[in-house]
């Protein structure tokens, strides 16, 4: 039996699809709604739009704004605390930028040594329109990591723990990492509208293919890449999706989600079985005290039905990017002898092993999975998933939400 009969799943069991809400906080206006809004994701609890979703859903945070905009430094001594909380639990993932007053390496370094001296790690940079710490030259205008520039922050914010960064770049293909396919996108009830965001992602995906340096990652439609910022230092860059059919900006509002996450875009994710992380600003809302109006709030409740049946794995934007990442890197080997399976991962002392990790079997034989040789603990035979496969995997510990 050759080792081609052993497959790695490339979703976690049993879901079909994943999916991370990557909502920057932009006019989130304080730490109420901030706080309402997570709750309202995160747990079951009553919350003014009804009961909560139950999902595991991550948020940004960024530090200099205007007043009138919700950040660390605008904020009070509660809601610094509540953001540092949310960071230690991982419902806080990305750094958007520094934010629009940050100008200069010592505003970078003040943020950082902030987070540093509590013991707070993000993993992902997300550019913030057109902040002067963005790392996006082409798109976001960003200074971040251009040598020489007053605003050049790159070498201490890769060596504070960034790992991964957004510069921009946004499709509205439906799911990555997965060949590009653009059904969905031509709507009936909206023909202009949906035919030209049509044409332009056919444009990107040509211009990729042609070698424009812009639309490189839209034309495989591979969720990340590796990359090198202009100091050198070598990063993981991926792709947002925004798959309304009137293109990437379009109902990108927590006032309009509703009209993103609809039942035949929810469908489609799961048939090309891929994944998505959301673009969108959760915090630019109708009214404070009900931030989801109730089109918003029927778009989520699909997507957390989605996920409660075992179809779509809703988690965070750094854990999906973990996930995928060591998908891409993952080498393996299958033993098989008569009454067994042994699948041996080749890891490199650096590398963390990601949860969730599912490999198709070929028989009902037992298996077992080790790393270097090692066995690895608690690692669970499944019940076949939706087309009849038989899977080990390692489980995927949901993340536990703070009392806030």
């Amino acid at each position: 039996m050759s080792e081609s009969t052993v497959q790695l799943r490339l979703i976690p069991y049993p879901y079909r699809a994943m999916l991370a809400i990557c909502s920057d906080l932009d006019e989130t206006p304080d730490r109420h709604v901030y706080r309402q809004i997570m709750r309202f994701l995160n747990t079951a609890q009553t919350t003014p739009m009804g009961e909560g979703l139950d999902l595991e859903v991550g948020n940004t945070i960024y530090f200099d704004m205007s007043p009138d905009q919700f950040a660390y430094w605008n904020t009070d001594d509660a809601g610094r605390a509540m953001l540092r909380t949310l960071i230690r639990s991982g419902h806080i993932d990305c750094l958007h930028s520094f934010g629009d007053l940050a100008t200069t390496r010592a505003h970078a370094a003040r943020a950082l040594d902030e987070l540093c001296r509590h013991d707070c790690r993000l993993q992902v940079w997300i550019d913030h329109a057109t902040a002067p710490t963005n790392f996006g030259a082409d798109i976001m205008q960003g200074h971040g990591d251009e040598p020489g520039h007053p605003a050049c922050h790159a070498d201490l914010t890769i060596d504070y723990g960034i790992r991964y960064v957004w510069r921009g770049r946004i499709t509205s293909v439906t799911g990555q990492n997965v060949p590009p396919r653009w059904g969905g996108l031509l709507t009936p009830a909206h023909p202009l509208a949906s035919a030209r965001t049509l044409a332009k992602e056919t444009a990107k995906h040509l211009l990729a293919r042609l070698g424009n340096i812009r639309y490189a990652m839209h034309g495989p439609n591979r969720l990340l890449r590796p990359t090198t910022l202009r100091t050198g230092a070598p990063v993981c860059e991926f792709l947002r999706c925004n798959p309304h059919w009137g293109g990437v900006s379009s109902c990108d509002t927590g006032r309009q989600i509703g009209s993103v996450l609809t039942q035949p875009v929810l469908d489609q994710l799961q048939r090309r079985s891929g994944v998505c992380v959301l673009y969108t600003h959760l915090g630019k809302i109708h009214r404070y005290d009900t931030p989801f109006d109730p089109s918003a709030v029927a778009g989520l409740r699909r997507l957390a039905h989605a996920h409660h049946a075992g179809r779509i794995l809703v988690t965070t934007t750094r854990r999906l990017l973990n996930y995928c990442s060591l998908i891409d890197h993952l080498r393996f080997r299958a033993s098989h002898q008569r009454t067994h399976i042994t699948i041996d991962l080749a890891l490199p002392p650096s590398a963390s092993l990601s949860q969730g990790l599912t490999f198709c079997l070929p028989d009902s034989r037992p298996a077992t999975i080790t790393v270097n040789g090692t066995p690895l603990p608690d690692v669970r035979t499944n019940p076949p998933d939706h087309l009849g496969q038989r899977t080990i995997s390692l489980p995927w510990p949901r993340l536990e939400f703070p009392d806030l």
